[in-house]
Parts: structure tokens; C-alpha cells; sequence
């Protein structure tokens, strides 16, 4: 394995920080997830993205959260708020959460899961 060199610890510190003033969205595409409907949830967010306005958004696919049977999920982070999990999620909801929470601030509360976890932000 390489060592690291100082360039790519230095590009990589740019690239977390850039990513602290970025809106995150994360679609939770594992087998569970799949089954239960994500690719739908990830098509609404990419098409709502195009419609709405994607500036300052990352959309990221991850694998299952642990939480099956909540399926298909998302989350939501935005720079200085805790993460938002949504769950029990379709292609409206998703395209919901993105207008309002992603873009808007304002978490839709009748979807998520939970607030408050481990962050990149």
C-alpha cells in the first residue's frame, strides 16, 4: 500500500470541507432498499434535481442503513443541522423531501425516521 502524500492529504481535506457547504442526499440503494423500491426514490430525487435546481447538491446512493423493513430510505444533510433519515419513502415523498427539506430547510416531518446521528457536516 503507498503512503499517503502530503498533496493528497491536503486534497482530500479540500474536498471534505467543500463538502461541509454542500446539501447532501443520500439514497440508501442496498438489496433491501432495491426491493422495496430505491431505484424509483432515486430516479424522483435525480428528476427533481433537474426540475428544481441541483446547485450546491451532492446526491449520493449508499448501501442499507440497517433498518430493512423501513425501506426504501433517505437522508438528508444540510450544513449545520443534523442529518434527517426518511423512511417508507416512493417517488412523491422523495420529490417532497427534496423541495422542502433539501431545498427549502425545512424537514418534512411526516417522513422521517429520525434526526440527529453521525455527520459529515
Amino acid at each position: 500500500m503507498q503512503k499517503l502524500s502530503a498533496e493528497k492529504l491536503q486534497s482530500h481535506y479540500r474536498d471534505l470541507k467543500n463538502r461541509k457547504k454542500s446539501r447532501l442526499v443520500i439514497v440508501h440503494m442496498g438489496t433491501c432498499g432495491i426491493a422495496s423500491g430505491s431505484e424509483g426514490v432515486l430516479e424522483a430525487v435525480l428528476s427533481a434535481s433537474e426540475e428544481l435546481g441541483k446547485s450546491g447538491v451532492t446526491i449520493k446512493t449508499t448501501g442499507c442503513a440497517g433498518l430493512c423493513s423501513r425501506e426504501p430510505m433517505m437522508t438528508v444533510e444540510l450544513p449545520g443541522a443534523p442529518p434527517v433519515k426518511y423512511c417508507d419513502l416512493d417517488g412523491a415523498k422523495a420529490k417532497q423531501i427534496y423541495a422542502e427539506h433539501v431545498l427549502g430547510g425545512k424537514p418534512v416531518g411526516k417522513f422521517v425516521l429520525g434526526a440527529g446521528a453521525e455527520s459529515l457536516h
